[in-house]
């Protein structure tokens, strides 16, 4: 099989937008059995509860589960026949619930026949399509960079940083204003890997822009290149003293309520989760995003960037035509609009009537001269290496591995078949 490849540079060039990956938190469920069922993870559920009450055709049985689960109960129930209609989908590949591993085993519609997916920016197929044919659908994308509590700054007498000596000496000051610089709730799985990601453009690709594709080929390694650096930054955050107490044992809404309420300045995260946060917080204006600088100069920073999770139809549906007539719902510029505003998160393809958060502003520089990378799971070439990069880093953070030791079991795990 070939799947065309993610171009890095130039990822987000036609729409200036950026990621994905998401939040992912145990969540209710609504709706009566009668019409389409609908299974999402939680930075979706404010965007889709809007949606299907929008879209008034039919009902909806929704329900929005952790993201571990949504990896193995569902991928479960598509390969048994009983899957939800409508279903959580990330783009690319590089996870169980990916785009091209769940259309691989011919678990998904092809949704090609409907008017939005012929305007699916060329950078952004990768994400969206397998041999030519598009099983996703996505609203727009999104970054990851640092949530911080304005006022926790201005206590501290600290502003967002642009280089990494800075961003230390922001910490330090923080922390010596009695605060916690930076909440980090490992114990939530997906959270360990956002540290990484936020580094890695600057510490990897800024230097080596088609990294993926060395690695795909086999001339480059996690061990012999800027994962280290990046790494050894991530712990070095530990040895400061600028995350909370026992990392492994906080989880996303401990890290979120922290931030919320200004016991930590800061947070590394997707903004698809920047609702939670706003909505944690007694004023949502008190919180701001800025890109993590992980260079030393400003001019080294790249920033992570790339599809938000989106939704596909299961190919075995029995209401196919229904679910798939919900998706080209989804794909009308308003609905469009409608969940990237929800998730502060870039539209798909813009016109006169799309708006951009401003808290996407200072971001925006580094999109339109395309020192923006896609989030480094949606390259990787099975649905392994993600959950072994999740192991390592809260082994990392308890002590229990070296760096050497955790990005040789990441090359031995991105080179299984």
């Amino acid at each position: 099989m070939t799947i065309e490849k993610l171009s890095r540079r130039g990822f987000l060039a036609l729409t200036g937008g950026v990621a994905a990956t998401a939040a992912l938190t145990a969540c209710g469920g609504s709706g009566s059995g009668d019409g389409l069922r609908l299974v999402g993870v939680a930075d979706q559920q404010k965007p889709l509860d809007k949606l299907t009450k929008a879209y008034g055709k039919t009902q909806f049985s929704t329900s929005y589960a952790p993201t571990d689960q949504v990896q193995t109960s569902v991928r479960t129930q598509l390969g048994a026949g009983n899957a939800p209609d409508i279903h959580v989908v990330y783009p690319g590949n590089g996870s169980a619930m990916s785009m091209v591993q769940i259309s691989d085993a011919n678990l998904l519609a092809d949704l090609s026949d409907q008017e939005w997916t012929q305007k699916i920016p060329e950078n952004f197929k990768p994400a969206f399509q397998n041999q030519g044919k598009t099983y996703i659908y996505s609203a727009g994308a999104s970054v990851i960079g640092a949530i911080y509590n304005k006022k926790v700054f201005a206590e501290a007498g600290v502003q967002p940083p642009t280089t990494w000596p800075e961003f230390l000496q922001v910490c330090e000051k923080i922390k010596q204003a009695g605060k916690i610089p930076i909440a980090l709730g490992a114990q939530t799985p997906w959270i360990t890997q956002l540290i990484t990601y936020a580094l890695v453009p600057s510490t990897v690709y800024a230097k080596t822009p088609d990294f993926d594709q060395q690695m795909a080929s086999g001339k480059a390694s996690f061990a012999d290149s800027g994962w280290v650096d990046a790494l050894e930054m991530y712990l070095d955050l530990q040895k400061r003293g600028y995350f909370n107490d026992n990392p492994n044992g906080t989880t996303f809404e401990q890290q979120t309520s922290m931030v919320a309420t200004g016991e930590a300045a800061m947070a590394i995260q997707v903004t698809a989760v920047l609702p939670d946060f706003r909505e944690a917080a007694d004023n949502a204006d008190d919180l701001s995003m800025f890109p993590v600088p992980g260079a030393d100069t400003a001019d080294g920073v790249w920033i992570p960037a790339g599809i938000v999770v989106g939704v596909g139809v299961s190919a075995r549906s029995k209401k196919l035509a229904e679910a798939k007539a919900f998706i080209e719902f989804l794909g009308e510029q308003k609905n469009i609009n409608a969940w990237a505003e929800t998730i502060a998160c870039v539209p798909l393809v813009r016109d006169a009537s799309s708006t951009i958060d401003p808290v996407l502003d200072p971001f925006l520089p580094f999109l339109e001269e395309n020192r923006a990378v896609p989030f480094m799971d949606q390259a990787w070439p099975n649905a392994e290496v993600q959950p072994a990069h999740f192991a390592v880093v809260q082994e990392l953070l308890g002590g229990e591995t070296t760096i050497p030791e955790a990005l040789a079991k990441l090359d031995q795990t991105y080179r299984k078949s």
